[in-house]
Parts: C-alpha cells; structure tokens; sequence
C-alpha cells in the first residue's frame, strides 16, 4: 500500500519511531504542504494521513487513487465526510488516545486560576519576595477547588475522566449531555443551569453546528462574574470577541485557552489583550505517551483497511 503521511512535524518532533506505520506499506511524509499542492503530494497514495490538513472534495476529486484518509486525531472536521462517502473512501478517527493527556491539561489550566503558581514563581524570580516585609507573600488570589461546581459541556470519553478527577479534588460536577445517561457523582442539567452554576466551566465537545459558538454573549450573560472557562476541546466552541469582551468588562473572571478558531494564532490576536486570557498553542493533547499510542492507533487503523476488517471508521 502506498501511504502519504501529511503533517508529521505536528505529531513529532523527531522523538517518536513510524515504524508501526511503516510497517503496513510504502510512506511518504511531508511536514507543511500549502493546500493547493495537497493534490500532487497524495497524487498516487492510496491512503493519506493527516491531521489538520484539510481534505477537500476537491482534492479527493483530483485523487482517484485514494481509498483511505486516516486521522492523527479524533476530530474530523478538516475532511469533507460526505465528498468520501460519495467516492467510497474510508475514513478512520483515532477516538480515546489522549484521554489522560488532556485531563490533566485542562486541570492544568484550571489550577493556574485557582492556585495562580506559575505567577507566584514568576514574581518571585523578578525579586518580589525578596522585597517582601513578611515571608507570607500574598500577592495573587488562592482558591480550594473543594466545593467549588465543575460544569462539563461535552460528556464523552473525556468528559468523563474530568469528572472524575474533579470529584478527587472535591468539586460539585455538572453536566450536560445530549442523551440521559448516569455517572456516579454527576449531576446532570440544562444547558441554562450549567452556564448559571459552574465556577469552572470546561468544554469537552466536537465541534459541530450544534456547538459552534456555544459560548456567545447571550451564555456569557448566564454564568457568573466569578466563574473560569476552560477550554481544550475545539476554538470554534466559543465567539471570541465575545469572550474577550466579558473578560475585559470584568463580567468573567478568567479563561484557560488551549484552542482557538485559527490556528496558529494570528498575529495581534484579541486574546493577546484580554484580561486573564491564559493560553497554551493547542497541546493538551500532545503529551510523548498519547503521540505515540496514536501512532500505533493510526497503523492499526490502516491495517484494519488493508485487510478488510475496518475499525474507527466515521463516514
């Protein structure tokens, strides 16, 4: 089989091996390809890899050899499904490799709000403390997480392992979900009761019609001038300028942003200058362990192709 793997430098930085990839036919990488030379670098592949580079009906159009598109991620939103459907093309998701990654980012976001550390350590290597009259420096606020609210919008996999790593901590979990289901320790609302009650709110869904803006200015007026938002799932869950707005006019305390609408972030960007505004370039999910069980995720997608017993499949 012959294999093109796009975007390979927004998996590896050369730490992790291919060979499970590599393993299962002829590959070709390329790092950054701009999208009109997407259709000459894949020209003759049979299956292509990707990540965020967009596959088009266009591009599939101009690729009648492609039988497969496979995805260093779960999200799916950059191929169009439906032209692959059309073409009896298979695409194939990695669901669940970063699940323990991402967790832990979005705690670690969550606890720079409520323990603020990374500010403490940055004020005292400019010499705050030294300065200090008593060796109780209080200069930023500190919060205990217990009995705090954790909202969850988005209750899949993810979701899921928050809420439990929430209620370790002793927070009160929220959530809201599109089906009932029950979770030991979760409280399940409306969409209106999540945004009012949550003092963290952290978002855990694809990005879909349904989700795309959920955090606007009509739900930014629902929650509490006191509360966090978290994000780690997509950019386009949230309208940014509304977001900027409620940070900079003091009706939200503060946002832990992992993803935005474009990315890389564009230059002069308006989170650059909204108050509280804490941002990390999308990599919650990019921990050594998670990039390299979605390798091996990857391989066993495409082997799964190759001999007819397909797994993962979205289309």
């Amino acid at each position: 089989m012959k294999i093109t793997v796009l975007d390979r430098c927004t998996v590896t930085t050369g730490d992790l091996s291919f060979a499970p990839i590599e393993a299962v036919g002829d590959v070709t990488y390329y790092d950054v390809v701009a999208p009109e030379n997407i259709p000459s670098a894949i020209a003759e592949s049979e299956a292509v890899i990707v990540n965020k580079a967009k596959i088009t009906a266009e591009i599939m159009a101009q690729c009648p050899k492609l039988r497969f598109i496979g995805l260093f991620a779960t999200g799916y939103n950059n191929i169009d499904i439906k032209a692959a459907a059309e073409r009896g093309i298979c695409v194939c998701n990695v669901p669940g490799y970063s699940t323990d990654s991402v967790t832990q980012h979005t705690f670690a976001l969550l606890l720079h709000f409520a323990s603020h550390a990374d500010d403490y350590a940055r004020s005292v290597a400019n010499g705050d403390w030294e300065r200090s009259e008593t060796f109780s420096y209080l200069a930023f606020p500190i919060s205990e997480l217990r009995g705090k609210t954790l909202g969850i919008f988005g209750f899949g996999t993810i979701g899921k392992s928050v809420a439990t790593v929430a209620k370790a901590f002793g927070m009160n979990v929220i959530a809201c979900v599109r089906r009932p289901t029950v979770f030991e320790g979760v409280r399940f609302v409306d969409k209106d009761t999540l945004l009012a009650e949550s003092d963290y709110l952290s978002l855990h869904c694809p990005l879909t019609d349904e989700t795309r803006g959920f955090i606007n200015r009509e739900s930014l007026s629902k929650m509490k001038p006191s509360a966090v938002i978290i994000n780690t799932a997509r950019g386009g869950v949230i309208e940014e300028d509304a977001l900027c707005e409620a940070l900079n006019e003091n009706r939200l305390r503060g946002a832990g942003i992992d993803v935005l609408d474009t990315e890389p972030m564009t230059p002069n960007h308006p989170y650059m200058h909204a108050k509280n505004c804490y941002i990390t370039p999308h990599v919650a999910w990019a921990s050594k362990e998670a990039r390299t069980r979605l390798i091996t995720l990857v391989a066993e997608n495409l082997k799964g192709f190759r001999d007819g017993k397909i797994i993962n499949q979205v289309n």
